[in-house]
């Protein structure tokens, strides 16, 4: 994750900001249960800043996660941790770890309203939800081209039959993810892959694709179809 956010989020380096370890135990504290160890990570990186990596109205700062618990906007629970907080009024969904589904030294993300019971889950682990991010922000939609629509196979885990067809193209995964994203890059190109958990959709990912040339998307997608290990559907 170091590599990867250091080599594609503009100036992170210099204004990431990380809480303090005491700071990071009084949220183990609040959440009753050892952290995800990706969640400490997170926290003692960018734990008081995001920098540019911040998104428009969430929060994942700890003072913010601390003084929510504080003022008892939300409630200790066993299962769920505040782990974000939506400053829309109009949309106020939070996000929050759902510890039911741990995945990978991380857990999923879910959001809900701060006494809500409601859940929208939104990716199976922070770490992916992070790196999704930062490559469709400044990678695929910074490129010169860029095409979206859907990848559809026959099991849950179809995208491992991918990842060979995106290795011949000369594209590589910049972490570890499971069956539910796919994230795929290489110089010239950048392909993300997203489905979300337990929402009953099935065996179908969405995907983003950018690229400095529209010849060479084209030869990507192309490429895709033509091996026929998944069923490929282009909407722009």
């Amino acid at each position: 994750m170091d590599r990867l956010l250091l080599r594609t989020v503009p100036r992170l380096k210099e204004q990431w900001r990380g809480a303090e370890p005491a700071t990071v135990e009084k949220i183990e504290r609040i959440s009753g249960r050892p952290l995800p160890s990706f969640y400490r990570w997170f926290l003692l990186r960018m734990g008081n800043s995001m920098g540019p990596l911040a998104y428009p109205t969430l929060d994942f700062s700890a003072a913010r996660v601390l003084s929510c618990y504080g003022k008892k906007l939300v409630q200790p629970d066993p299962r769920f941790l505040l782990i974000a907080y939506e400053s829309d009024e109009m949309m106020p969904l939070h996000l929050f770890y759902d510890f039911n589904a741990p995945a990978r030294d991380d857990a999923m993300v879910t959001s809900r309203e701060a006494r809500g019971k409601e859940l929208t889950d939104s990716f199976e682990t922070l770490r992916e939800m992070l790196a999704w991010g930062a490559l469709s922000l400044f990678r695929v939609d910074r490129a010169a081209h860029t095409s979206s629509g859907s990848l559809r196979g026959n099991t849950p885990d179809f995208l491992t039959n991918l990842d060979p067809v995106m290795s011949s193209l000369g594209f590589e995964q910049p972490i570890s993810t499971g069956r539910f994203c796919r994230l795929y890059e290489r110089p010239d190109a950048v392909m993300v892959c997203r489905g979300t958990p337990r929402s009953g959709t099935g065996n179908r990912r969405a995907f983003d694709l950018g690229g400095a040339s529209l010849g060479s998307l084209r030869r990507i997608l192309g490429e895709i179809a033509s091996a026929r290990v998944v069923e490929l559907q282009v909407k722009k």
